[in-house]
């Protein structure tokens, strides 16, 4: 693979673990800033809605923008969004560097995969795409227990700091190592971009989508104080029960992937939402024994992203059914799909943590996924009515992540 591909990697990197560090830190800032934990974990709702927006529509605005340019501005945005939460005089200033962030992140991962392919030889464009996104999984398996660690021991504000350097480092490999000159697609417009959203199929895997994060990310948001305040763990045993997560939901993504290989995305996504759904409830009871927490946590990462490459590679299916012409398009509203339901589950999960308390979020957040199972039971149905056409043999691997 080209040193111009790595440098992507490191950009993914970065990018995720500013995303997910901010769930191991939700306690410290809340503390800090002198706001409530809704109040900090609305932090993960504003970021996953400028992925949201960033993805299709700044995209689409910047579709005649040289690739290499954009990529560097999106990295500077990024660096300088980090910089600003560093700096952040209070809580008003951080909520403008996370939405900052979010859009670059959105506006990152839609040009990525095009960038990434025009890098390798079109018989290597998947492994191209999939080494690119390894940067997320690394991310949450090192880069969020890490940041974690750093923002516990040293404040929260070191945590925003060393991603900044992060981001200045992926500019510079980016700006040293990748191409001058690389393919330009045809600028989409944004009508263009939206065109999917017309496909009740389509809109049904996006609603897949965003109610299955949703459901899990009502609790995943506020997994540190309910590990601290209910599970009597210290705040120095956080950011090792994060790697703990993270190293399983590594494996989970890779047994996701061969799961819905062999059951087809319909029948794995359905053992996947099925065990999402039983952990989230037995979390309620766990929570309140330390080594029990561990050990659900850990069964928690393998089920909270395995479903990723189902969904990817059923989204995909569906739009070379009925908007054969926007599969990438399709593709890229799925991620916004996923930050929609990021938003929504943090928001949500605020809201039961005012109202009710922290550790009804667990089995709340299972009755959400439950619904994600039942629109993939009607998804199911709906094929057996109307079945896809095969796929064409020799057909490019789709490449999965978030």
């Amino acid at each position: 693979m080209p040193i111009a591909l790595w440098a992507l990697t490191v950009s993914a990197f970065a990018i995720g673990t500013t995303e997910f560090v901010i769930v191991g830190l939700i306690p410290t800032m809340a503390a800090d800033l002198g706001v409530s934990l809704p109040s900090a974990g609305l932090l993960v709702s504003l970021y996953a809605l400028g992925v949201a927006v960033g993805a299709p529509v700044l995209t689409a605005l910047s579709g005649r923008w040289p690739r290499k340019r954009l990529l560097l501005a999106l990295m500077l945005v990024f660096t300088v969004g980090n910089l600003l939460a560093w700096l952040a005089p209070g809580y008003g200033t951080l909520v403008v560097a996370r939405v900052l962030t979010g859009l670059a992140h959105g506006v990152f991962f839609s040009i990525g995969s095009t960038i990434a392919t025009s890098l390798v030889a079109r018989e290597k464009a998947a492994s191209a795409i999939a080494t690119m996104f390894s940067g997320l999984t690394v991310a949450l398996v090192t880069g969020v227990p890490l940041g974690t660690f750093v923002g516990q021991h040293f404040g929260w504000r070191a945590t925003f700091l060393a991603v900044a350097a992060l981001g200045l480092i992926a500019f510079v490999a980016s700006l040293v190592f990748v191409p001058r000159k690389l393919a330009q697609p045809a600028p989409a417009s944004l009508l263009h971009q939206l065109e999917p959203l017309r496909q009740p199929r389509l809109l049904l895997v996006y609603a897949m989508t965003a109610v299955g994060y949703g459901g899990s990310f009502t609790a995943f948001t506020y997994l540190a104080p309910i590990l601290q305040q209910v599970s009597g763990i210290g705040a120095n045993a956080v950011s090792l029960v994060l790697l703990v997560y993270g190293v399983s939901v590594a494996v989970g993504n890779v047994w996701g992937g061969k799961l819905a290989d062999k059951r087809g995305p319909v029948g794995a996504l359905k053992l996947i939402f099925l065990g999402l759904a039983a952990v989230l409830f037995v979390l309620s009871i766990t929570a309140h024994s330390p080594i029990a927490a561990v050990l659900t946590v850990l069964a928690w990462g393998a089920f909270a992203f395995g479903n990723v490459p189902g969904l990817q590679v059923y989204v995909v299916q569906q739009a070379e059914a009925h908007a054969p012409k926007a599969v990438d398009v399709a593709s890229g509203l799925n991620i916004a799909a996923f930050n929609l339901g990021i938003a929504a589950g943090a928001w949500g999960g605020g809201l039961i943590v005012e109202r009710m308390g922290l550790i009804h979020t667990p089995w709340i957040g299972g009755v959400v996924v439950l619904g994600a199972f039942a629109l993939t039971v009607l998804a199911g149905r709906l094929d057996r009515r109307c079945p896809l056409p095969a796929r064409p043999a020799g057909a490019d691997p789709i490449a999965v992540g978030h």
